[in-house]
């Protein structure tokens, strides 16, 4: 009889993703706090285990690794399989590699591996070490998915795995990276925790410096950064890669890159590098080579001696990937299986509270096998008493086992072992060891007693065997050298000159009435042969250079910034100057003008209601697309003039009601924005025009073909904010200065 029950939709699919979501996470995507891997890594392992791939065995074919691994223990692609087995042989991806690749596993460019049929492996010495214990009950098992077999829940692991080698997985709601560390460090610190309890994560820190990376490279952040990181569990570290100087001759010199930062490929850093210089945009830097062979060696060439390495290597961290990010979060299952954050603290005492249940487990199936040895070895020693009746007995009764049990007291399993016993064992010379033997293991339970019966000694005993650890993988050897470097970020921001970035070029900026701009190489005279849209004509031509800014000031009273190298080229009509600023359709731009940063220069601001101020060319700088509010416009006010004052020292300004006033530009005063102040007062109407000049020559307007200078000014000069005196005979009726 079949049984249908009603349920939502949204409580049907919502357990079903729950259930997906804690499958990707517990299954797939965090490793466990204490041996680091994920599931597939810890199967992957124990598979080559059973298929005897030790350190000192011989390579075995991938194909044959990935099929087991994918027949007993992993039922998923073998792809993803093979790119496990892959990612653990890398000495570039992992700071302590688990697996000894024989053949093309792949390299730093990101090249991919060979396939699996032509590669062959075998364990590291370090997997061979996170797996001890395995056959002495030192961890739980549990079957397979087709419960044919059985695997380990989680590995003995001595070895530090979770933070040595770090971890990387992206779950559902949830994600994990660990950076790898140095073995030597975290042991140290593993062992100041067993002996201070309740060290903090800053005296922790004392012996964990941060990550050591498997390609080297210098860590850019401060100690206090670094020690946040880790008592949250989240942060980031920037890294840079190493260079250093080589000196050629004639003073002469080139830049030798010998670490790059982690997970960066080689070839699509040099491909980066190669596109921004064929675009111009690292003049300083000449040619690019990669000269790598094992070690990294990528050969810059700046364009001159002059050039200062320290600026184009800032300019290359900059626009490159020779400066990256490493993101830590240290996101694990825990020994309850719970996901959650942990800080350093949290992590290194998981890791010991599971080396105490290993060693405490290891301690107990020792004493088993002590315990049934013994049970042997003085069932041996009942037989050396008694030889010559043991052998009577054994030749005349059928069944001797019974009678032997009963007549010395032995047990079922020592009386099996005499009758199993070879006669060559009967020399006294055997009998001689058996009891040294017996003594020994004895002495050896006494210990071992000992030790589980006080919480300090089974610590002592734990912190020896990291000891040990340390000793076998640490700063001695080769492997456990430090990397990765550290250096103090530089204090406040380190300022790149722009012509640093961009080549300089000399360049014609053209703006048109209806808003096309477009930038034509060379400082151009001539502009008879300038072309534009139908109904469109010339407003404004400027010349400047690559590396200068375009201060663009429109009527809205906001200025707005271009870098002239943005500014598309050709022969063409060019790009609407809308596209490349965040400027309103029923707005356009009043003027421009060109801006080098190493120069400063005033502006003069004025409205049509006679108000106006001078700025500074720093203070209108805009950084954004949505340019900076410098004049304030108010009512029917609107922004009539902006000019650049160069050698200028008076104003001349002229009202609708042809009143004149002229006077000096130092009564105007300087302001970052705002409405400014009063210019030239009016009765009624508007300002009409405003014009600067220079003393010595004078005001001068249109008159004719031509224009008319006046140098004597003196009637009209008076102070700001006055009425002013009408304009003198012959001025332009348009109240213009232009006419």
């Amino acid at each position: 009889m079949t049984i249908i029950t009603d349920i939502s939709l949204k409580k049907a699919l919502g357990d079903r993703y729950l259930s997906y979501a804690l499958s990707t996470i517990m299954a797939r995507s965090l490793p466990d706090v204490r041996d680091g891997l994920k599931p597939v890594h810890r199967r992957l392992l124990y598979a080559m285990r059973e298929l005897k791939l030790n350190p000192k065995s011989g390579y075995k074919k991938s194909a044959r690794i990935v099929g087991d691994v994918m027949g007993k223990y992993h039922p998923h692609g073998e792809a993803a399989i093979y790119g496990t087995l892959v990612r653990l042989a890398q000495d570039f991806t992992l700071r302590y590699p688990l697996i000894d690749g024989q053949g093309n596993f792949g390299n730093v460019d990101g090249d991919n591996a060979a396939a699996m049929r032509y590669t062959e492996a075998k364990l590291t010495a370090i997997a061979d070490v996170m797996m001890e214990g395995l056959d002495q009950n030192a961890v739980d098992f549990k079957d397979t998915y087709d419960g044919e077999f059985s695997e380990p829940l989680v590995l003995p692991s001595r070895f530090p795995n979770l933070l040595a080698n770090g971890a990387e997985g992206i779950a559902v709601g949830m994600a994990t990276s660990i950076p790898p560390h140095n073995v030597g460090e975290l042991c140290q610190a593993l062992s100041h925790l067993i002996d201070h309890p309740q060290a903090s994560v800053e005296d922790l820190m004392a012996f964990v410096q941060g990550p050591d990376l498997p390609t080297g490279g210098t860590l850019m952040e401060s100690k206090e950064t670094i020690t946040e990181a880790y008592k949250t569990g989240r942060g980031s570290f920037r890294v840079r890669a190493k260079y250093e100087i080589e000196q050629k001759k004639n003073g002469l010199y080139e830049i030798i890159i010998t670490e790059i930062p982690y997970q960066v490929q080689k070839s699509k850093l040099i491909e980066k590098i190669a596109d921004l210089l064929l675009n111009k945009k690292l003049p300083l830097l000449a040619d690019i080579q990669d000269e790598s062979t094992d070690d990294i060696r990528i050969v810059l060439t700046p364009k001159s001696r002059q050039v200062d390495p320290d600026v184009l290597m800032n300019i290359l961290y900059k626009q490159t990937d020779l400066e990256s990010r490493v993101t830590l979060n240290m996101n694990v299952v825990d020994q309850h299986h719970v996901p959650r954050v942990m800080d350093l603290k949290e992590i290194l005492g998981a890791f010991l509270d599971h080396r105490f249940t290993v060693f405490t487990r290891q301690s107990h199936f020792r004493l088993d096998q002590i315990a049934q040895r013994l049970e042997l070895l003085e069932g041996y020693l009942i037989v050396y008493l008694h030889i010559d009746e043991v052998i009577k007995l054994i030749r005349e009764e059928d069944h001797p086992k019974p009678i032997m049990m009963e007549r010395w007291g032995l047990t079922d399993n020592q009386a099996e072992a005499i009758l199993n016993m070879r006669l060559r064992s009967l020399r006294r010379i055997d009998e001689m060891e058996i009891r040294q033997e017996h003594a020994a293991l004895t002495k050896e339970k006494e210990i071992l007693e000992g030790i589980l019966k006080d919480e300090k000694a089974c610590w002592k005993a734990i912190k020896k065997d990291i000891q040990e650890i340390e000793k076998l993988f640490g700063e001695s050897t080769t492997i456990g050298k430090r990397r990765t470097v550290f250096q103090e970020p530089l204090s406040g921001h380190v300022e790149v000159p722009l012509e640093a970035m961009i080549e300089r070029e000399a360049v014609t900026v053209i703006l048109s009435q209806k808003g096309w701009i477009r930038s034509m190489r060379g400082h151009i005279e001539s502009f008879d042969d300038l072309k534009f849209k139908e109904g469109d004509e010339l407003q404004q031509v400027i010349h400047t250079y690559t590396t200068d800014s375009i201060l663009f000031f429109a009527n809205n009273g906001k200025f707005y910034t271009l870098l002239a190298d943005k500014i598309s080229g050709g022969k063409g009509f060019g790009d609407p100057v809308r596209l490349l600023m965040d400027l309103d359709p029923e707005d356009q731009i009043l003027t421009f003008f060109a801006y080098d940063r190493k120069s400063s220069f005033s502006i003069l601001l004025v409205s049509n209601d006679g108000r106006g101020f001078l700025a500074k060319a720093e203070d209108v700088f805009s950084q954004t697309k949505g340019g900076r509010q410098v004049m304030a416009v108010k009512d029917k006010a609107k922004p009539v003039f902006c000019g650049k004052i160069a050698d200028q020292d008076h104003i001349a300004l002229i009202g609708e009601n042809r009143r004149l006033l002229i006077y000096p530009l130092a009564q105007i005063p300087f302001m970052a924005r705002g409405r400014g102040v009063t210019l030239q007062k009016y009765a009624g109407g508007k300002l009409s025009d405003v014009q600067v000049f220079k003393s010595t020559v004078g005001p001068s307007w249109k008159k004719g073909r031509g224009f008319s200078t006046e140098p004597n000014f003196q009637p009209w000069l008076g102070n700001r904010a006055a009425a002013g005196r009408f304009a003198p005979d012959g001025f332009p009726r348009s109240n213009r200065f232009g006419g």
